[in-house]
């Protein structure tokens, strides 16, 4: 996480010496045309290490179209830090939004943020891409300029149940949130399908805290054959060694808020040891066909891999680069989100191929297990249940 420090310098330093223009961006001395790329996500707080994920997908993939030497135009990031709550959502969206030269967004990253900001940048008319905020609802509460390039927790949660019951042949699950809008979403859409599929939940609600020792007991005093919760990386490290310390001796289990490496870090490798993570996202680290972005992504960052959300967010940024291209130096912020609906590329997660209501086609889920002190992808959820 160190590596923010000098990089969050040198963009913000950037920012301030881009000369002032309409929407349609900034220009050099020389007549260059200079667009800038926002990013609004959490750089700071309990669950910043998504936030640093994504925005160096989206530096890298600034990076490799600049030294591209076919743009006729120079880009540029500039960031907002949300801290990943609502309630810093709309002061970071409206950072980005008064600056006239941030021709499109990359995030917000987390639901809540999400929620909280799009009617900033609806009213604004600035494109915004998330590359993870998942909430179902966000495609259809109306929010005229916001696209993402994740599958929905319609998709997540469902492949999250089905892999519980089939695969892990869950009898009784215990299913947690964090009561935020992701948590809720997601903990909504996996309970509907255990039951559907016929396994008794127990559904519980807590807000983040620093002691998770009585949910811990009161979720042992159910004997669960599972326990999935519903939130981020930071709480589910403090539930899973309240669970462990207290006995638990049945699966844990989590979805794409907690797929990170920090959860192994916080929660100690022999503590986290067998957890199951589920993410609507692949592992480029060892995806062959990721190889090019993986080295691109380390050349921009310090030598860092990618984590969650790096590869989404690079292609929400390519999506964006790819309608500057069509649309050229004269680009404006309703034009960008006028032309980005009709986006078509190959991703490095996925085509990226938009359908009417924002959402990106296509999806599939995969499963993660921590072993050995690492994350390691077992497969999708359809090849790991067996018919």
């Amino acid at each position: 996480m160190a590596r923010r420090t000098t990089t969050g310098l040198a963009v913000g330093l950037l920012a301030v010496t881009l000369t002032a223009g309409g929407c349609g961006g900034g220009s050099s001395g020389s007549g260059h045309k200079e667009y800038l790329i926002g990013f609004q996500g959490p750089l700071s707080g309990e669950n910043q290490q998504l936030g640093i994920n994504a925005i160096d997908g989206v530096r890298t993939a600034v990076d490799v179209a600049n030294s591209s030497g076919q743009l006729p135009f120079t880009l540029r990031l500039v960031e907002a830090d949300d801290q990943g709550t609502p309630e810093q959502g709309p002061t970071a969206a409206q950072k980005l939004i008064d600056n006239p030269d941030v021709i499109g967004v990359v995030g917000p990253v987390f639901s809540g943020a999400t929620k909280a900001s799009e009617p900033l940048y609806t009213q604004a008319k600035l494109l915004s891409v998330s590359p993870s905020a998942t909430n179902p609802q966000l495609t259809a509460l109306g929010f005229g300029t916001f696209f993402r390039v994740i599958a929905p927790d319609t998709v997540q949660g469902a492949a999250a149940a089905n892999y519980a019951a089939k695969a892990l042949k869950a009898k009784k699950i215990f299913s947690l949130d964090d009561k935020s809008e992701y948590g809720t979403g997601l903990s909504e859409v996996f309970e509907k399908e255990l039951r559907a599929e016929g396994v008794n939940v127990v559904h519980d609600g807590i807000n983040p805290t620093k002691d998770y020792t009585s949910e811990a007991t009161k979720i042992i005093s159910e004997k669960p054959d599972v326990l999935f919760y519903s939130g981020y990386y930071a709480e589910f490290a403090l539930l899973t060694k309240a669970l462990k310390a207290k006995g638990f001796t049945g699966a844990v289990m989590s979805g794409d808020g907690a797929n990170d490496d920090q959860f192994i870090a916080q929660a100690g490798a022999t503590t986290a040891e067998g957890a199951y993570l589920t993410c609507p996202c692949g592992d480029a680290n060892s995806d062959p066909k990721a190889a090019g972005f993986v080295a691109d992504f380390k050349r921009s960052n310090n030598g860092a891999n990618p984590g969650t959300y790096s590869g989404e967010a690079y292609d929400a940024t390519n999506a964006i680069i790819s309608v500057l291209r069509k649309l050229g130096p004269n680009a404006t912020r309703d034009a960008v989100v006028q032309a980005f609906g009709a986006v078509d590329i190959t991703g490095v997660t996925k085509q990226i191929r938009f359908q009417p209501d924002g959402e990106v086609t296509g999806s599939t889920v995969y499963v993660y297990q921590v072993r050995g002190g690492r994350r390691e992808v077992l497969g999708t959820t359809t090849e790991l249940i067996k018919p």
